[in-house]
């Protein structure tokens, strides 16, 4: 009798062992990306071909975040918002004004008595741990509070803006955004924010390294991935628990998920905050790629930007999400260069010139969307327990149809 309880514990249903073999699969997966990053940044020699990849990778890892964590809020809980841009200016000030250092605030806010914040939280940690530590987990705690004063400014504007709906909700949020983009600039706050003059010197991409014995090695691009990959992992984890499927249940009828006991505005409320703190987080991983912010740069167009990876991708789906903005970092800033250049190779081609990638580029987007109108990937996700599962069940048919096949004989 025990052995046989034994035995019944220890067999595992198909699908437990392909999420099992795809769980493995995945990690190995991550650490084989991790390491090519560290070679990247480390072990190759400078060319053509790198510095544009490294730029590609870092600026696709930040927008897969900025595009999930719009998926999470216009698909997987049907709420048209227009404010992601606003966020992500919230968010890459907050992290630029807590990480200037402090001999530096003179330079910066020359315009504004040095400004009113007198310490760098980099620096903090750099004085008890060590400049390369110090620098890494300051940076870290500066974008966690990038993604607090954003869910903040998130949680005080959702009280009115979310009785809202459609496209209600989108021209709101999209006012919201334009009106902080103008209050950042505005001189009043300049001692803060250093009014329409730039925000520069802050801890940037270049200062995250780590100190191995006496040799200190560059994880520059490794750590935009870490980061965004992190806060993924916690938007599928919110995704698939209850409160996913509560927000999942607002989407597809608000007056049936009401009539199940759904909180509508509590939940609303709760993927506006989560979706504007990854937003901020978005933001402040941003401004370390580019290593200078100024409120003009947050337009509207940015927030447009973000809305066409996410539907290119697939609305609802966060796979989708993150494959289309790698291409569409790819395509925009690198694949497509040529067609400015004014030749291919060695060959001219007279209508090449300035201006003429962005063109082609539109007409690309304009296939996309005509042929695949639920994008990319739908509402589907990619994972390696689904292919392995694809597998054992052609595998299983095709078995199935051999036997068939010699009983018939």
């Amino acid at each position: 009798m025990n052995n046989t309880m034994q035995n019944t514990k220890v067999l595992k249903t198909p699908d437990e062992i392909a999420k099992r073999q795809g769980l493995w699969i995945g990690i190995v997966c991550l650490v084989a990306l991790y390491a090519v990053l560290f070679a990247l940044d480390n072990f190759m020699k400078p060319s053509k071909t790198t510095l544009m990849l490294i730029p590609v990778l870092k600026k696709g890892a930040i927008y897969s975040l900025l595009c999930v964590s719009m998926n999470l809020l216009n698909g997987f809980t049907g709420l048209f918002s227009l404010g992601q841009a606003g966020f992500m200016l919230i968010g890459a000030y907050a992290y630029s004004i807590f990480s200037i250092p402090a001999e530096q605030h003179a330079s910066v806010y020359q315009y504004f008595d040095g400004g009113a914040i007198q310490f760098s939280i980099p620096q903090i940690f750099s004085n008890a741990l060590g400049v390369n530590a110090g620098s890494f987990l300051g940076a870290i705690v500066c974008i966690i509070i990038a993604g607090l004063v954003a869910a903040v400014f998130a949680a005080l504007i959702g009280i009115p803006v979310l009785r809202l709906k459609s496209d209600y909700l989108a021209i709101a949020t999209l006012g919201f955004a334009e009106i902080i983009r103008a209050i950042f600039q505005w001189n009043g706050l300049g001692r803060i924010t250093n009014g329409s003059n730039l925000l520069r010197k802050y801890t940037a991409f270049s200062d995250m390294k780590i100190q191995i014995g006496e040799i200190s090695y560059k994880i520059g691009t490794i750590f935009p991935f870490l980061i965004a990959m992190i806060c993924i992992i916690i938007i599928i984890l919110l995704i698939n628990s209850s409160y996913g499927r509560a927000f999942k249940a607002i989407r597809d009828d608000e007056v049936a998920a009401e009539a199940m006991g759904i909180n509508l505005f509590k939940h609303k409320m709760l993927a506006f905050v989560i979706s504007s703190f990854f937003a901020g987080v978005g933001g402040a991983l941003l401004a370390m790629f580019q290593t200078t912010v100024q409120a003009s740069a947050f337009m509207s167009a940015m927030t447009y930007e973000i809305l066409l990876i996410v539907v290119i991708g697939g609305i609802g789906s966060v796979s989708g999400s993150c494959i289309a903005a790698f291409l569409y970092i790819a395509c925009s800033e690198w694949w497509l260069r040529f067609l400015d250049s004014g030749s291919v190779g060695n060959v001219q081609v007279s209508f090449f010139r300035d201006g003429f990638r962005k063109v082609v580029f539109s007409v690309v987007i304009m296939i996309i969307v005509l042929f695949f109108s639920r994008g990319i990937m739908g509402n589907k996700e990619l994972s390696f327990s689904g292919l392995i599962r694809k597998i054992n069940k052609r595998k299983a048919a095709k078995l199935a149809a051999a036997e068939a096949g010699g009983t018939a004989k």
